[in-house]
């Protein structure tokens, strides 16, 4: 059922390049790693996606859980215009998405999870604390935050990634962080953080971190 899901998403946008673009993040974030990402996320409730570009994974989140409300943020106002068709043709109504910064959010305890999949890596290094510490403030008490992204080890499964990053996106930038230093500025953003690997047959070096805000 869930891979059908998946597959009426991709179909769901006309542009080829999109849907192209559409199959490779689902492979690369295919499934089982959505499922294992979405099992921290509430049944119910608003989830902030942030950076949610084309409105993929946003729109698996809400089709998986109609009692959530998923709102994607993103600066790119294409982008946007594309997740909203997409959200219309497939009919899932409990889904929203705005153009904007997530680092200008202002939604004090409102927002019951939120979550960036491989955003941080393509943001400036300088911008990074400051998100963090908006969405611990836009968090509900004991909200969770959950950060997927790519590890700097070990550096072959790293090399892999920046070249796949370039072939993809050639003039966005890449910074990738340890798991040390995110988790680090994580917890100086005031979160609790779990982190773990999310090991795969393709040489990623996927990282989870489940960041929760302190009752």
């Amino acid at each position: 059922m869930r891979a059908d899901i998946i597959r009426r998403i991709i179909r769901a946008y006309d542009d080829p390049i999109v849907r192209a673009y559409c199959w490779v993040r689902f492979w690369i974030l295919r499934q089982r790693f959505l499922d294992e990402i979405g099992q921290y996320l509430p049944e119910s409730g608003a989830v902030l996606d942030i950076g949610c570009g084309f409105g993929l994974f946003s729109l698996y989140y809400a089709a998986t859980a109609p009692a959530r409300f998923v709102r994607g943020v993103d600066l790119n106002p294409r982008r946007i215009a594309m997740a909203r068709r997409a959200a219309a043709r497939l009919a899932i109504d409990n889904v929203a998405y705005e153009e904007g910064d997530a680092r200008t959010f202002k939604g004090d305890g409102e927002v019951a999870a939120a979550y960036m999949l491989d955003i941080v890596h393509h943001i400036a290094p300088d911008t990074v604390p400051p998100l963090l510490r908006r969405l611990h403030t836009g968090l509900t008490s004991g909200g969770v935050l959950i950060v997927k992204d790519v590890d700097t080890r070990p550096a072959p499964k790293r090399w892999f990634t920046w070249t796949l990053d370039k072939l993809m996106a050639p003039a966005t930038p890449v910074r990738y962080w340890s798991g040390d230093e995110l988790g680090a500025t994580l917890r100086a953003a005031g979160f609790e953080v779990r982190r773990h690997a999310m090991l795969d047959f393709l040489p990623y070096p996927h990282v989870i971190y489940i960041a929760t805000r302190r009752p």
